[in-house]
């Protein structure tokens, strides 16, 4: 058995290969579609198998992941990287580098007892496919019609770019369409997403298009991940900025996640705060006695959401917004 250690970053993959114990030189691979075909092509011409072992790095490992368990011939384990950090120093690395890091997760590998990620569902994962290429369509008609505005607004443009605009807008409309057709047959066809679907789409505020776009990122998330965990995977968690004694500025979200489930939830936080009573009640008790700004209080209550979903789908119970906010009874005197 041949033991792999993969260092996961936005953009490149440190590779360190095990063999019979000796490791070998660190290779770079990127980490896009065609790279990880790469690592997983390298893999299979060794002989007796293959064991890698991952970081769970934010979304950075997670196609990775997907791809490498589909491969015949490799497993692979997904760890915690404190569980890496403390292991290396177990083996006192004083450097730390991809190739350093790739070479101590090829050693964990080896060492340690090995536990296989569970990849999720198909079912899920085409959820997700369908749900991103809705989001990557949806951007494109946007930047269509206002290319369009733009034209129709510059005197002189022909008719047949005008026509031609309008046809391409046509055109993708019909297709985000036959995507979130496809996602509903898809929900309907899985009792599990079906019963999610039910649950988040009882929140006013979060309409069918929204709740696609929310289960195709949050249903693949492993079961035991905690609401803080979702927070922060979907980089909605407050980053604080101090420095010394005359540096402090405001708390920001950190945006260090899941662009696709802060996307989804946006749309939904606002409705919300105008059509959901108790999480109107909690928008305006941001805004009028913690003095928030208005984005600042739409970011709260997307992270609020983010809980609430989270409770609702581990109970599966329907939203109780006195459980989200009740404004405290005023004070008579």
């Amino acid at each position: 058995m041949n033991h792999v250690g993969i260092d996961v970053s936005s953009k490149e993959l440190a590779v360190v290969v095990s063999v019979k114990g000796k490791a070998r030189s660190a290779k770079t691979f990127e980490n896009t579609a065609s790279g990880h075909q790469a690592i997983i092509g390298m893999l299979s011409k060794l002989k007796g198998g293959s064991r890698a072992c991952i970081e769970a790095t934010g979304i950075y490992h997670f196609d990775l992941a997907v791809a490498l368990s589909r491969a015949e011939g490799i497993e692979v384990m997904v760890i915690n990287p404190k569980v890496a950090h403390n292991f290396a120093k177990v083996l006192m690395k004083r450097s730390k580098t991809d190739a350093v890091d790739a070479g101590t997760l090829a050693v964990y590998c080896e060492r340690m007892s090995f536990e296989a990620w569970q990849r999720p569902a198909d079912g899920h994962l085409a959820l997700r496919a369908v749900s991103r290429r809705i989001t990557a369509l949806t951007k494109l008609k946007t930047q269509t019609k206002n290319q369009l505005h733009a034209l129709k607004a510059t005197g002189g443009t022909p008719d047949l770019v005008i026509g031609h605009t309008d046809a391409l807008i046509e055109v993708l409309e019909k297709q985000i369409q036959a995507h979130r057709d496809s996602a509903l047959e898809l929900i309907a066809g899985h009792d599990g997403l079906a019963t999610a679907f039910a649950l988040i789409t009882g929140i006013k505020g979060i309409a069918q298009a929204s709740a696609v776009q929310l289960l195709g990122e949050l249903m693949i998330l492993p079961q035991d991940m905690t609401a803080k965990q979702w927070v922060a995977y979907a980089g909605l968690d407050p980053r604080h900025f101090e420095s010394g004694s005359s540096v402090s500025k405001k708390p920001r979200i950190s945006k260090a996640g899941n662009k696709f489930i802060r996307q989804a939830l946006y749309m939904p936080a606002l409705v919300a705060t105008r059509y959901e009573p108790n999480i109107k009640g909690y928008y305006a008790h941001l805004v009028e006695d913690n003095g928030l700004k208005k984005i600042q209080a739409v970011c709260a209550v997307m992270r609020k959401l983010l809980h609430a979903i989270h409770g609702m789908l581990k109970a599966k119970k329907e939203f109780d917004g006195t459980r989200f906010y009740t404004r405290p009874a005023q004070a008579t005197s």
